[in-house]
């Protein structure tokens, strides 16, 4: 008779938290929907997403054998965000990338945030080192198109600081958003795109409220296509090195951790609010382009975000396509971020995809090998 109760009470304590994970889940799956711009508290469920879908399996294998019937509670909810799982977590386990197997018709198209060329060291010496080292990582790839953003140059600086010019020889065509320009290219920054083959066109689009980063694309003539190639940068949470100390204060909850705490949700519902209207303007830029298209970019945001999905739209996610897991790709904060994305849309084939980790920036490099399909 003891034995039932308890084995009652255990399962009458845990449905309450597994009904509580099913409903925070379900409101962490509405942050695709609902624009950050107005709905920013709901965006911070997004971060959350590949750890409740975790929680959820966990709680579903539990009650299968506990109480089959409650086992639904889980189930229902992992049904209802099945369109946010499949974003998250990729399948194709046996993908690979070759680096010396590119098909004739492939375009290599390679996405990174550089972290303004100059490396993790906070040695001056290994930082002019590191920026060649970054250089020579990507032209080692042998890609056709080369987007990154952070990138920084200097026109009068002298060679030290050109780093347009450690491209300039492989990829003569190329375009600089040059966001932020002091002194009359004393030092450069932004985002930018190399090109092996010509540039027709290129257009610079500047976000609202004054942000620094923009967005831009460039149309090249590959034999007789004309192809755009969007690369995007969007509202970073622009943590300090205090705010990453923050951070630490918080994992090892210190006494300090409310006031950190309030201090990094105050800068990262600044950047949900700032990337809504930046995606909406992407997707109307990029729906709208009369050219088949290839985007790439730093999000700074996660798969089941606003940002993610509103951008992506009717396009491919190159990783989704041939790569496995949950494919991090920024260092920092958490091992769940993936932020850095390639999408071609729907006239291109992913023949190949891969995240390189070179321990050269913050983030890590995506290289994509597309094949333009064959007009019908």
């Amino acid at each position: 008779m003891a034995f039932k109760f308890i084995r009652k009470l255990t399962r009458g304590i845990f449905l309450i938290p597994t009904i509580l994970l099913a409903i925070l889940f379900v409101a962490a799956c509405l942050a695709s929907e609902l624009n950050p711009e107005k709905w920013w508290f709901v965006a911070f469920l997004s971060l959350l997403l590949p750890y409740l879908i975790l929680l959820l399996l966990f709680a579903f294998i539990f009650w299968l054998f506990a109480k089959p019937k409650a086992a639904l509670i889980p189930l229902l909810a992992l049904l209802i965000g099945w369109r946010q799982i499949k974003v998250i977590f990729s399948y194709h386990i046996f993908s690979s990338f070759n680096n010396d197997i590119k098909a004739t018709n492939a375009i290599r198209i390679i996405s990174w945030n550089v972290g303004s060329m100059y490396g993790l060291s906070h040695n001056k010496d290994k930082r002019m080192h590191d920026r060649k080292e970054i250089a020579n990582t990507i032209i080692g790839l042998s890609p056709d198109i080369i987007c990154l953003q952070e990138f920084n140059n200097s026109e009068t600086q002298g060679k030290e600081a050109n780093n347009v010019e450690l491209f300039s020889k492989d990829y003569p065509y190329y375009f600089f958003s040059k966001d932020l320009d002091k002194h009359n290219g004393f030092y450069q920054s932004g985002s930018i795109i190399f090109s092996k083959y010509p540039i027709i066109d290129s257009v610079k689009i500047k976000y609202p409220k004054g942000i620094s980063e923009s967005f831009i694309y460039v149309d090249i003539l590959r034999k007789k296509d004309t192809i755009r190639i969007f690369n995007v940068h969007l509202q970073s949470y622009k943590f300090s090195p205090q705010d990453y100390d923050d951070i630490a204060q918080i994992k090892s909850q210190s006494d300090s951790t409310i006031k950190a705490s309030i201090s990094l949700m105050n800068k990262m519902q600044l950047a949900f609010s700032r990337r809504g209207v930046q995606a909406d303007m992407i997707q109307k830029y990029s729906d709208s382009s009369r050219f088949k298209s290839i985007l790439c970019g730093d999000f700074n945001d996660v798969p089941g975000s606003y940002a993610y999905f509103k951008i992506r739209g009717s396009r491919q996610d190159a990783f989704l396509k041939k790569s496995w897991g949950i494919g991090r790709t920024y260092y920092s904060i958490a091992p769940t971020l993936r932020i850095d994305y390639i999408m071609p849309d729907k006239d291109f084939t992913v023949n190949q995809f891969d995240i390189v980790d070179e321990d050269l920036s913050d983030h890590l490099l995506l290289a994509s090998d597309i094949v333009l399909n064959p007009k019908k």
